[in-house]
């Protein structure tokens, strides 16, 4: 399974800043340790032209030239510098590369990503630009481009908090299926209107959420059943876990993992690619956030797996895709 990462451009926070920045590079170093199937590479920088499929042009150039507002940096919550520039781009681009990997293979990785409080005009909540919205758009005009036809896309955002950006920009565009899962009384205060949206309490524990989940993946495939989409994106948060700073929830984590197993295995069963970023994770102890990514880099890789097996040839081919 091919894994991307930017891990190489690191932010340089003041001390005791929210923003868990080593946790990248931590979970790096324990997939090359520890799982021998991941096909490890640097993402490359998303251009402009790219970002301009989600995101206004006089935005994108803000943030290009520094000319953030300081109240700009602050609803982002990261200073501006060059690295932020460099690791946003890098970010968005290593989601895109996961997308094409995914489109071929089954399955594919970042780990970073899950960007979803980017706005169209604007960043919020650690996230300059989506990453999301960016490779879903620039899938679908690949994929017309190479077959003439319309690659429908679904959003599986299971972050603790809500993907307001994600919902925003996709809001009056049916090609896009936006589902999130969140924290009812977490970040944002004012939430947008995804496609399906599922709040859940304070304290939601495993056997609450798992059943929200279930429930609504039933809507999702009984929605799609007539026309299946072409490619799914997976925000796998490790904010619901029970000693996440910012999460609110109490999940566990296997809890977490079974969370996991059932959206890769539910995708796989019927034939959706997927690429999957691993989004928030603030746990108190950084070990934890990062145990929990790499859990999810394995069930993954699992699911990878499986669809190798299925499909040995790498049937995937984009002119394949329904």
């Amino acid at each position: 399974m091919q894994v991307f990462h930017a891990d190489r451009f690191v932010l340089s926070l003041p001390a005791g800043h929210r923003f868990p920045m080593p946790k990248y590079g931590r979970l790096l170093e324990r997939v090359r340790s520890e799982c021998p199937d991941a096909e490890l590479q640097e993402a490359t920088a998303a251009s402009d032209g790219e970002l301009a499929l989600a995101h206004h042009p006089a935005y994108i150039d803000d943030v290009m030239q520094g000319r953030l507002s300081a109240a700009a940096q602050r609803a982002i919550g990261l200073p501006w510098s060059p690295a932020l520039v460099e690791r946003s781009r890098r970010s968005v681009g290593a989601t895109i590369s996961a997308a094409r990997a995914a489109l071929i293979e089954g399955v594919a990785a970042q780990l970073a990503g899950g960007t979803h409080h980017a706005h169209a005009d604007r960043g919020a909540g650690y996230c300059v630009f989506n990453d999301t919205a960016v490779a879903a758009r620039l899938m679908q005009a690949e994929a017309h481009r190479l077959r003439r036809g319309l690659l429908r896309v679904l959003v599986i955002d299971l972050d603790v908090h809500q993907g307001d950006g994600t919902a925003e920009i996709f809001a009056d565009d049916p090609t896009v299926f936006t589902l999130s899962l969140h924290g009812e009384r977490n970040f944002p205060v004012r939430k947008a209107r995804s496609d399906l949206d599922v709040e859940l309490p304070d304290d939601c524990d495993d056997v609450l959420y798992l059943d929200e989940l279930d429930r609504a993946l039933r809507i999702v495939w009984q929605l799609h059943e007539a026309k299946p989409p072409g490619l799914a994106f997976y925000l796998a948060g490790a904010d619901p876990h029970e000693h996440d700073r910012l999460g609110r929830l109490k999940l566990s984590l296997e809890g977490l993992a079974e969370r996991d197993r059932r959206v890769f295995d539910g995708l796989r069963e019927r034939g959706i690619p997927v690429a999957v970023a691993m989004a928030g994770g603030y746990g108190s102890a950084i070990e934890t956030t990062v145990a929990i990514h790499l859990r999810t880099v394995r069930e993954a890789l699992r699911s990878a797996r499986a669809w190798r097996a299925a499909s040995p040839g790498g049937a995937l081919a984009m002119e394949q895709l329904p």
